[in-house]
């Protein structure tokens, strides 16, 4: 790989990047990604529900919507980076804030006279947070979340750049999705920024090349204003720019209106004789080849969206009904209730490292051919409906043992969530694999906060789908010992079934452009040209 390096950061000679720089990136992830953001992430519910005062399902509420504006930031930080700054300095900024707001979370604990007093006997004697209490709490919930929205998408793109072949980058994201799975301490901010920033002599440090999303922009306006132009099936009536020797031959067929944007009319040949030409009436082949690219994955995005509304509902009334179980283990030990969703996050990680070394090398061997990413992702929605179906059918268990002197253990809600696990494992790292490998490369930042983006949609649906049943049914109420969670769950399975038909649709009639390094895209183009 060519180094990218700016001048300025020492002797370029040395190569950089490669597995190299694997550690550097790797410990940010686990500690303050890992350690320091899921630490307090799942146990958002619980602590407004038992430090904050707040009814159970408007925790959960608020919980989805914080956990919205963690995946749908990243966006916003993917778009300044691949517009204007580099993904390194992105980072080491990000992680300073994040740790301010980690320390404000520490105080938030550790004063009383920054959270209500505790209720006394029943809700209705419970003093509700003061506006003061509530903006501290915000505030720290906001710096938090921009650490997310500098780090977890940057550093998966940063990663990935330092490595040449698809398949190292395949292998780089499952090692990343890994290191997401534990965390304990706060501290972890400030030691991950000083291992992360003592590697960047060996990385590869990309460059801020304006905004992508302008040449996005422009392909559609120009293929506009041309609309009464006949497209053409000549590769010389359209215009290469300076990637000539790079770009696509000739415009592909599909989306046929978009090639207007790069056909040469009679008064872009006026301007041809030098170099400022109108370019919001005359786009590269490349450029509107990358619109479609863009254009033909969205389609995969919404069937994300629907795979994840389900996951974070999931998450939310575990929870709840983790509060309303046996938690103790054994005489001396009681399971926190925001841990349980800590199953699912060491089961994605077991079946990660199994994937990587047992799984996908297994299918491989057997059939002659790698599992291609949205393989990965439709075994992933299998596993999460089943994981569904499994919290109905438990739920409705412990509806039963309401009342009773020994109500249900917690124990019982693990087999869903390790099937939960599962389905993760195969579904995160497929999609950033997936986005990352098909977006423009001036997209890929962009590209790897696509599935958090995704995610963030899902968890404001799943806000809005709560709302809904406590308008139109009785199975939400504040105590979810008289409601029925098992139909809830019962309603995802359908609407994950229903998705899961969807989206074979969509990965039935979808064309890679560049897995396995570019071969693909060769019979892509050979496909839509002929």
């Amino acid at each position: 790989m060519a180094d990218t390096e700016a001048p300025g950061y020492g002797d370029p000679s040395p190569k950089r990047g490669g597995w190299i720089t694997f550690p550097f990136m790797m410990v940010p992830t686990l500690l303050g990604l890992s350690i320091a953001s899921f630490g307090w992430i799942i146990n958002l519910i619980v602590f407004l529900i038992e430090e904050f005062n707040i009814k159970n399902i408007a925790a959960a509420q608020i919980s989805n919507i914080v956990n919205g504006c963690i995946s749908m930031f990243p966006f916003v930080a993917a778009i300044l980076a691949d517009s204007f700054f580099r993904n390194i300095p992105s980072i080491s900024a990000s992680a300073l804030i994040s740790l301010l707001g980690i320390v404000l979370l520490t105080l938030i604990a550790f004063f009383d006279n920054l959270r209500p007093q505790p209720c006394e006997t029943g809700p209705n004697l419970c003093q509700s947070p003061s506006k003061l209490q509530l903006g501290v709490l915000y505030a720290a919930l906001t710096l938090v979340t921009i650490e997310t929205a500098g780090t977890r998408v940057t550093l998966s793109s940063a990663g990935a750049n330092q490595y040449e072949k698809r398949k190292d980058q395949g292998s780089f994201f499952n090692w990343y999705f890994l290191t997401l799975g534990f965390g304990l301490c706060a501290a972890a901010n400030l030691i991950s920024l000083s291992i992360f920033i003592s590697g960047k002599r060996l990385y590869n440090h990309d460059k801020p090349m304006g905004s992508p999303f302008t040449s996005l922009i422009r392909v559609l306006v120009a293929a506009t204003l041309k609309g009464k132009h006949a497209v053409s099936y000549k590769e010389e009536d359209y215009h290469h720019g300076k990637e000539a020797k790079t770009s696509t031959a000739i415009a592909s067929k599909n989306f046929r209106f978009l090639n207007r944007a790069a056909l040469e009319t009679e008064e872009d040949i006026k301007q041809s004789g030098n170099s400022n030409y109108n370019k919001w009436r005359l786009c590269s082949v490349q450029e509107v080849e990358d619109f479609k690219t863009v254009l033909r994955l969205l389609p995969l995005c919404l069937a994300i969206v629907f795979v994840g509304t389900p996951i974070v509902m999931q998450s939310s009334m575990m929870v709840l009904q983790a509060l309303v179980t046996d938690r103790g283990l054994g005489p001396n030990f009681k399971v926190p209730a925001g841990s349980v969703l800590v199953m699912s996050i060491i089961s994605s990680c077991i079946f990660i490292i199994m994937n990587n070394w047992l799984v996908f090398p297994l299918y491989q061997k057997l059939t002659r051919k790698p599992l291609k990413p949205l393989q990965k992702v439709g075994v992933g929605q299998v596993f999460i409906i089943l994981s569904m179906a499994i919290s109905a059918v438990v739920e409705a268990k412990r509806l039963k043992t309401v009342g009773n002197e020994h109500p249900m253990s917690v124990l019982w809600l693990f087999p869903p969530l390790i099937l939960e696990g599962i389905g993760e494992a195969f579904l995160l790292p497929a999609n950033v694999d997936l986005f990352y490998g098909e977006f423009p490369e001036s997209l890929r930042n962009t590209a790897a906060s696509l599935t958090s983006v995704v995610i963030g949609i899902s968890y404001y649906l799943s806000t809005a789908l709560i709302n809904l049943i406590q308008r139109t049914t009785a199975w939400l109420p504040d105590d979810i010992n008289h409601g029925r969670v098992d139909n809830v769950y019962w309603v995802l399975v359908i609407g994950g079934v229903l998705n899961l038909g969807y989206f074979l649709v969509c990965s039935w009639v979808y064309t890679y452009i560049n897995l396995n390094d570019g071969n693909d895209q060769k019979q892509y183009l050979k496909d839509v040209t002929t």
